[in-house]
């Protein structure tokens, strides 16, 4: 999941947060799951991180060298629209989150609301664009 060049540091920081949390496995699933679980949520913040990171840098074109529908300019036209005639709260979610790529917890912070209901913005905005697109 994170690859070989990263692979021994994020074990040894997997380890780490265990001992650290170790105080909240409430043993209702085995430890082994926990500690998988755990491990999972570490990897995927780093790769988040990481991700959010190069996209603030400028470092990776990825998405420029992706074969993909070429914009059109009514397409275009279409989402601006669509995003403008978002709900307040779920626009500035889906802005921060997909294009700005902050994570849920920053949101939160920046505009004074939960990770929760971040989330559940970010996925409202979403179902409303793409039944405004479809």
């Amino acid at each position: 999941m994170i690859g070989d060049d990263e692979a021994d540091e994020v074990t040894q920081d997997v380890f780490v947060r265990a001992w650290e949390k170790l105080r909240t496995f409430r043993g209702e699933a085995a430890f082994g799951t926990w500690l998988h679980r755990l491990a999972v949520n570490l990897i995927l913040a780093r790769r988040g991180a990481r991700a959010v990171r190069r996209g603030r840098d400028g470092g990776s074109d990825a998405l420029e060298t992706l074969p993909g529908r070429s914009a059109t300019p009514e397409l275009k036209m279409d989402f601006e629209r669509a995003i403008r005639h978002l709900p307040d709260g779920a626009r500035q979610v889906f802005v921060l989150f997909d294009v700005e790529g902050y994570r849920h917890e920053e949101i939160a912070g920046m505009l004074g609301i939960s990770a929760g209901t971040s989330k559940s913005q970010l996925h409202r905005a979403r179902m409303i664009l793409r039944e405004h697109l479809t």
